[in-house]
């Protein structure tokens, strides 16, 4: 994006400029060299290893990759302009070039301060742990702590070999936990990483705790040494000066995640809109029609298991959940799940409600608020997440949706085991494109009043 601006605003003061010769692109010709530009450029960038590093504050080794990315970019740019016999203008090139390097270089500069600025405008505070009690692990921890600009807050220590020791010496004291604790502390606390700070030679011993943590999808980065994780990528970043490896198993591409909440954004904004006549209209509806709120209200569990009030127009009578207990024998699903073909609770405008998930409008109302997206593993009760084994877990660390695979490959008809493998297919496989593809399968099924029974 920074290469198109630049390409652009290069384009246009070399119009604006006096010089002797005129200068003009025809659309087609342009997009051409545009793209040529930009395909140098990611190719020069990912042959270099740009796109793989966070500068921070090594402004040296910022300067160095951006000013070989343009110069390279550049050589082959000229190359492209010689292969088709296209004379463009040395000047625009020149102003292209300057351009791009300066942007360029202020974006990695200050990629660290962005990153803090888009934390704290899109995202909720990132809770750490750390594993180790020496004076590196205490090092790491008023890094942490630093970083609380970022929305970064450490949550506790654990000392994973059972010493009789305390947590190091911060700016505040934090909990000490046992390596033994830390599966139970799991499920207690919304933690989101995880950071390993332990001699080497002892990461083998603590074989069990990183699978369990790559089981339940939590992000563990480890401050030495590599290990092997079974769903996770892996990729080598900087905290500070201190190398560190970091194994996610759910997407972390923050661009990419940016794009998904600012499209969630929008398509909530606009769907709200639209649908704010017949929502008036439905109101009412739902009152007259059975006794109750119109809007039922729920806790589920969102991203990395924090809890949110979940909205839909109320489908059922209005003491459903005093009626669960009595309706359990008539589960048709297995496991934690519950569900039942005609239940007997729904009203009658509930069940067109349903089947047409015109109940389900209310929840752009949480997508706007940032509990849900439109693509996600839909979000569950705490009862149901109780209940999950721990490779099931992973699911609750992508942010809960109103549509996704499940959705679309049999929903009602699928056991409860192969919902959870399609969630994790779904976070294993995720791009933008997929989200979309999702989208345009799902409407076509609620349109024919395929939705929920």
């Amino acid at each position: 994006m920074i290469t198109a601006l630049s390409f652009e605003a290069a384009y246009l003061i070399r119009v604006l400029l006096p010089l002797p010769l005129e200068f003009y692109l025809v659309t087609a010709e342009k997009a051409l060299i545009l793209g040529a530009v930009l395909l140098a450029w990611l190719g020069v960038g990912h042959w270099i290893g740009v796109y793989e590093r966070l500068y921070g504050n090594n402004a040296r080794a910022a300067v160095y990759d951006t000013f070989k990315q343009v110069l390279y970019g550049t050589l082959l740019l000229l190359a492209f302009l010689f292969l088709t016999k296209n004379d463009l203008s040395r000047a625009f090139i020149s102003l292209f070039a300057a351009l791009n390097l300066t942007v360029l270089l202020i974006y990695r500069v200050a990629a660290g301060g962005l990153r803090g600025f888009i934390r704290r405008q899109f995202g909720a505070e990132s809770f750490y742990v750390l594993v180790g009690s020496g004076s590196k692990a205490e090092a790491i921890g008023r890094q942490l702590e630093q970083a609380s600009e970022y929305g970064i807050r450490l949550l506790a220590f654990v000392e994973p070999w059972g010493r009789d020791e305390t947590a190091p010496r911060l700016s505040k004291e934090y909990p000490l936990w046992r390596l033994e604790q830390l599966p139970a502390m799991l499920r207690e606390h919304v933690i989101d990483e995880i950071v390993f700070v332990v001699e080497r030679e002892k990461l083998a011993d603590l074989e069990e705790i990183f699978l369990i943590c790559d089981e339940e999808g939590v992000r563990t980065r480890v401050v030495l040494d590599f290990f092997p994780h079974v769903n996770s990528q892996v990729s080598l970043e900087r905290f500070g000066s201190t190398p560190l490896l970091t194994f996610s198993a759910t997407p972390d591409d923050e661009i990419r995640l940016l794009a998904k909440r600012v499209l969630d954004v929008v398509l909530a904004l606009i769907s709200l809109a639209v649908l704010a006549i017949p929502m008036a209209i439905l109101w009412p509806l739902v009152r007259i029609t059975s006794k109750g709120p119109v809007i039922f209200r729920q806790i589920r569990c969102g991203l990395n298991g924090r809890r949110f009030v979940f909205y839909k127009f109320r489908s059922m009578v209005e003491n459903a959940e005093d009626l669960h207990a009595g309706l359990v024998h008539l589960n048709e699903k297995d496991g934690p799940a519950f569900k039942i073909s005609n239940d007997p609770r729904l009203t009658k405008l509930g069940r067109y409600l349903r089947r047409f998930s015109i109940d389900e409008w209310p929840q752009f109302w949480n997508i706007l608020k940032g509990d849900m997206s439109f693509v996600g593993p839909r979000p569950a009760v705490p009862t149901e997440v109780e209940q999950y084994k721990a490779w099931q877990r992973r699911r609750l660390r992508m942010r809960p949706g109103l549509t996704c695979l499940w959705a679309i490959r049999g929903r009602d008809q699928v056991d409860f085991e192969t919902w959870m493998k399609l969630d994790l297919e779904y976070i294993d496989n995720w791009s933008l494109w997929l989200d979309l593809k999702i989208l345009l399968h799902s409407i076509p099924r609620v349109l024919a009043g395929r939705g929920a029974s």
